[in-house]
């Protein structure tokens, strides 16, 4: 099974690398589109802002290749904000593989953004990505926007109001927290995805 990591610049980049070695998976670090085109399973990590992430996605010439994807794609933290629509942050358009906007958190007194830290997943629906996961397990995230709950959610989590924090349609998925920093539980979610 080859399995590509798309270099966009991301700082987590080594970190999802080595998780997925953990895993007897050595992803290949690419922005080559034939690289990518015939990869069996797709990641898109990225932390940082989604205009200068999309920025460079531009740049390498791949909007139109990762939109065009048909195997399963994972975008990791900002990875899984640039398939939706739209972001807040810095008015930015993303690949709008998923119909779901990215908005700012709202600070309210003792909520600081960013988010950071360990929080609890709720699942909503039933999903291959989602296998052996139980209600309430922890994942780590670090991050100052979020999609809302909608028809794209598999399992939410809850800062002031519910986000979610695993999406999916169609061969895209999404996790909004750190997979390689979520101990077990993201060994677990980073597998069920190289299963799928």
């Amino acid at each position: 099974m080859s399995v590509v990591l798309v270099d966009a610049g991301g700082t987590n980049i080594g970190s999802v690398r080595y998780a997925l070695q953990r895993l007897g998976v050595d992803a290949a670090l690419t922005s080559d589109a034939t690289t990518i085109r015939a990869a069996d399973k797709v990641i898109l990590p990225g932390v940082g802002a989604a205009g200068p992430g999309m920025a460079r996605l531009r740049e390498l010439g791949l909007v139109e290749v990762l939109r065009g994807l048909t195997q399963p794609v994972l975008g990791v933290c900002l990875g899984m904000q640039l398939l939706c629509t739209h972001s807040e942050e810095g008015d930015t358009a993303c690949l709008g593989v998923i119909p779901a906007p990215v908005r700012r958190f709202v600070e309210a007194p003792g909520l600081r953004v960013p988010h950071m830290g360990w929080n609890a997943l709720s699942i909503l629906r039933k999903h291959p990505l989602l296998a052996g996961l139980d209600d309430g397990e922890q994942a780590y995230f670090v991050h100052s926007y979020a999609v809302p709950t909608g028809d794209w959610t598999l399992a939410d989590s809850d800062y002031g109001e519910p986000f979610s924090a695993v999406i999916a349609r169609d061969n895209f998925h999404g996790m909004q927290f750190h997979p390689e920093r979520s101990a077990a539980v993201g060994a677990r979610l980073l597998q069920n995805f190289l299963d799928l």
